[in-house]
């Protein structure tokens, strides 16, 4: 892992969640890899949904970035760097883990523009009856990026033939 900052060009985003399957990483590092760019790895803790939806006010900028330090994000972060690691080959470009607030698309989307990300990278959604609801319920990240970015999105694919009915 390295430093917050960069060096050289903007990194490439990815969407990461706990339990993600690895492909996603592995496309996203073997893509930045090619392209010499850093891997911005971003988490979105939907705790603070309401914040973004205040019709009150507007979205502020604390709303992106959580200023949560209690020992449920502290574990879950910790969790998501070891298995960014374990996805990510050692050989592969610089990345850093970002823990963010909100809605998981619109977040993504503000912080590929703050930081100028060239392309966002996510994946496609789980199998399942549980998922397909929270889908249902709160639209496809990948649905809603592709729809309203003005930068590239890449959707990465489960590897898993069609006609299975369960994960290898």
């Amino acid at each position: 892992m390295s430093p917050e900052r960069f060096s050289g060009p903007p990194p490439l985003l990815v969407g990461v969640v706990p339990g993600q399957h690895p492909e996603v990483l592995q496309t996203a590092a073997t893509l930045a890899q090619r392209l010499s760019a850093p891997l911005l790895c971003a988490y979105v803790d939907e705790a603070s949904y309401l914040v973004e939806w205040d019709p009150a006010r507007s979205a502020h900028r604390l709303s992106l970035h959580p200023d949560k330090n209690d020992d449920d994000i502290r574990s879950l972060t910790n969790d998501l760097k070891s298995a960014i690691g374990s996805a990510i080959p050692s050989a592969s470009p610089e990345w850093t883990l970002r823990t963010l607030a909100g809605d998981p698309a619109r977040a993504l989307g503000r912080l590929a523009a703050e930081v100028n990300a060239p392309m966002i990278i996510v994946g496609t959604p789980e199998k399942g009856f549980g998922h397909r609801i929270t889908e249902l319920l709160n639209g496809s990240v990948a649905a809603w990026l592709t729809h309203h970015q003005s930068r590239p999105v890449l959707v990465v694919p489960f590897r898993m033939a069609a006609h299975e009915d369960r994960p290898e």
